[in-house]
């Protein structure tokens, strides 16, 4: 991956044009307009990433409803930093550690109900709410028992007395969907749990994003199957999951041709290398998933595109609304 990126990094610099700009020439796209991203901010932690009792991963939020990347990423920080407050308000100082990958891990919260919750409270005491939407990473392979096709959303706290069935999870997300303004939910079942993608696709999949990341893992070959089954209606892009820019580019064509969206993502372990600022602005996928707006590593890739759009002036669109398929926005 790594001379995958020097290559990309020395064809632009021979080419004397920025870095995204000689993206979007590799990947057949305008360079007369540029699509900025909507950032999906994760302010809360759960999972793996976090000692608390959530299964589900990441809750994120996106501000859908800024003008430009720049107002989205200072809407998304105050809301993040009325969160902090929040949380420190109702259980104390250590709620509001953060964890890997910038998100709170606040082990006081009980489920994600009672999270979604305290975020929704957190947009209106922010003066934000109706212009930032929310979304989920749920990883539901770590918490899917295979034998019994069932999904533990009570392992973490050793009670088991919330083990759901694939039609009993999809309703939990369709619940979840008409409580709160959820557009877009990773990973919600395991990745070899087709039936249940399929069913949750065919059910929701025109009124929020299911975004496949373990399903899909960034595989030209995997996202054929995904879109020829219709296992989902969206793609996490990871370049260091796929191994080189020539295979991400492709899958991302690919996602965009059968109409998917295409969050170009971050990896839990991360540096300061902000190529995928780049990435995301020369392919115009009009989403961007980075962590929080705190730590230096997750940071990077945002002032990134920052420095993008700056540069850019009236040639920069911000994908807002029409994140999950931004491109027409170029015409």
């Amino acid at each position: 991956m790594a001379v995958s990126l020097a290559t990309a990094r020395a064809g632009a610099a021979s080419s004397k044009v920025p870095l995204y700009h000689y993206i979007a020439q590799l990947a057949g796209k305008p360079t007369n307009k540029f699509i900025m991203p909507v950032p999906s901010l994760n302010i809360i932690n759960g999972g793996a990433h976090a000692g608390n009792s959530l299964e589900m991963q990441e809750f994120m939020i996106l501000p859908t409803g800024a003008t430009s990347f720049a107002e989205g990423i200072r809407l998304g920080a105050e809301v993040y930093h009325t969160l902090q407050s929040l949380l420190k308000k109702k259980f104390g100082l250590s709620a509001a550690n953060v964890g890997d990958e910038g998100g709170f891990g606040a082990p006081q919260i009980r489920d994600e109900n009672h999270t979604l919750e305290i975020i929704t409270e957190a947009l209106e005491l922010s003066g934000h709410a109706g212009k930032i939407d929310i979304g989920l990473d749920v990883a539901a392979s770590e918490f899917f028992d295979p034998v019994n096709k069932t999904y533990n959303f009570s392992q973490k706290t050793g009670k088991n007395d919330r083990i759901l069935t694939q039609d009993q999870t999809i309703e939990l997300y369709k619940n979840l969907c008409d409580k709160y303004p959820l557009v877009t939910i990773e990973d919600p079942f395991d990745q070899d749990d087709f039936e249940a993608y399929i069913k949750m696709t065919k059910l929701m999949g025109d009124k929020v994003q299911i975004v496949g990341d373990d399903l899909l893992v960034t595989n030209p070959t995997r996202v054929q199957t995904g879109i020829d089954q219709k296992l989902c209606n969206a793609l996490l892009l990871k370049v260091n999951q796929i191994g080189s820019v020539t295979e991400s580019i492709e899958a991302s064509n690919m996602s965009q041709a059968a109409g998917w969206g295409v969050m170009v993502s971050h990896r839990s372990g991360e540096t300061e290398d902000n190529f995928i600022g780049d990435l995301v602005c020369g392919l115009g996928t009009g989403e961007i998933k980075s962590g929080a707006p705190c730590r230096s590593d997750r940071l990077a890739k945002y002032n990134q595109i920052l420095r993008i759009e700056e540069e850019l002036g009236n040639k920069a669109v911000y994908a807002g609304k029409h994140f999950r398929n931004p491109t027409h926005l170029l015409k």
